[in-house]
């Protein structure tokens, strides 16, 4: 190694001063494209198409490097390599075309097209070493992984990208497969920090070990409790849960305009009080900005507003707290986004609590939510699906073709007015 910055060292004992004329730098121009078209940075062989320059001086300074008669303005020539390159020795024993070329324009060629074999080559590796470690799994943790897809899921949610960008990926992902070794066989659970005995932190949210594990088990995207939750693992139980608005657990005593936060410990554990009346209505939302403007109309009003926000995806258990306000009395009626994500939140309630209703779901809902919006960004693109199939929507199969139809998604925000008017009045509006 010379240390050169420009080429692979061949310069070394060269005399380059004379190649390196400004007169030459058109031809050194086409050779230093070439290169870096095809990723050879030396182009010591195959063959240049050159276009002669306007300037005689300029095509009259490359006859003795490309041979032949001197070259008429804007005429084209194929050179041959091979030859160009032994011309050069007499500069330099091991000098080339592409090394004069890099030298001349003073910057490496073909450090794209290399980088990229480089990263093809890692990528090929890695899904490898993503099979290898996938067939290695015990039998009750491969049931949950895919093995033959695990690689293609990991291209469609961006993860192998984010893998291969990692300062030591492999060792990122043997970390990954031994964490999924480890799962518990049903209908045994284990706790997140033991799973890694060196750091009780290495799966916390956001960390690239966590990501990567859901990742491969087909979670990616999937609100994190609720991810760890089917593969059989508990994470702490005092953040997340439900926003709550007017309606506690049993014992509870909080202003009626006060939002709490019921973790999934309480959850857990806690029984709701019974329904004051048969008519008595529980929303369900998914966005805080809601349960916000819902506390600000609460503490202006003199009637009950009884409002849960699940914070994006609702998990099982929390689902299952939903469900047993059913029990003790309540109706509940259920919301959110007009988006894949969104309708996916209101099936799982309705899956939950069968007596839940949707509340302003509907496809008229939709197309009202719709009626003013300009933007162009379709949520098909956004949300990576091409349409919504009736049966995302199994409560309104119009809702799923209006969706599609409309290509932009609706947010409850847009709604605000709405909803609003719907909990001042204690019970959702019919769709």
């Amino acid at each position: 190694m010379t240390g050169c910055p420009w080429c692979s060292g061949v310069c070394q004992d060269a005399d380059l001063h004379p190649l390196l004329s400004p007169d030459l730098i058109w031809l050194w121009l086409s050779v230093a494209e070439a290169a870096d078209r095809r990723g050879d940075p030396e182009l010591a062989s195959g063959r240049l198409a050159l276009t002669a320059p306007t300037d005689p001086v300029e095509r009259a300074a490359a006859v003795g490097l490309l041979g032949g008669s001197p070259m008429r303005a804007g005429s084209r020539r194929t050179v041959e390599l091979a030859d160009l390159t032994a011309r050069l020795v007499v500069r330099g024993p091991s000098l080339t075309p592409g090394a004069v070329a890099a030298h001349a324009l003073r910057r490496p060629l073909a450090t794209r097209a290399t980088a990229r074999r480089d990263r093809d080559a890692l990528l090929q590796s890695l899904e490898h070493a993503v099979t290898t470690h996938l067939a290695r799994l015990p039998e009750h943790v491969a049931e949950k992984v895919d093995v033959a897809c695990a690689w293609d899921r990991l291209r469609s949610t961006g993860w192998s990208a984010r893998l291969a960008g990692q300062p030591a990926p492999f060792t990122l992902l043997t970390h990954a497969a031994e964490v999924l070794s480890c799962l518990p066989e049903p209908p045994r659970r284990a706790d997140r920090r033991t799973l890694v005995p060196t750091d009780p932190h290495a799966l916390d949210d956001g960390a690239p070990l966590a990501g990567l594990v859901l990742a491969l088990a087909g979670l990616a995207g999937t609100r994190p409790r609720a991810a760890w939750d089917a593969l059989g693992i508990d994470c702490d139980d005092l953040t997340g849960g439900l926003l709550a608005l007017g309606i506690h657990p049993s014992g509870w005593t909080v202003p009626p305009d006060t939002v709490v936060t019921l973790p999934p410990r309480e959850l857990a554990r806690c029984t709701w009080p019974t329904a004051p009346s048969h008519g008595a209505w529980v929303f369900v939302t998914e966005n805080p900005s809601v349960t916000a403007a819902a506390a600000t109309l609460a503490a202006a009003s003199s009637a009950p507003i009884r409002l849960l926000c699940t914070v994006g995806t609702p998990s099982a258990l929390e689902a299952a707290a939903i469900a047993r306000l059913a029990d003790a009395g309540w109706r509940i009626a259920v919301r959110a986004d007009f988006d894949r994500a969104g309708l996916a939140h209101v099936r799982t309630l309705l899956d939950a609590c069968p007596t839940a209703v949707p509340w302003r779901m509907g496809a008229g809902d939709f197309v009202r939510a719709t009626a003013d919006r300009t933007d162009p960004i379709p949520w098909a693109g956004t949300h990576g699906a091409s349409g919504i199939p009736a049966t995302d929507t199994p409560w309104d199969p119009e809702l799923a073709a209006a969706m599609t139809n409309t290509g932009r998604p609706a947010f409850e925000e847009s709604m605000i007015d709405l909803l609003l008017a719907d909990l001042a009045e204690g019970r959702p509006t019919a769709t």
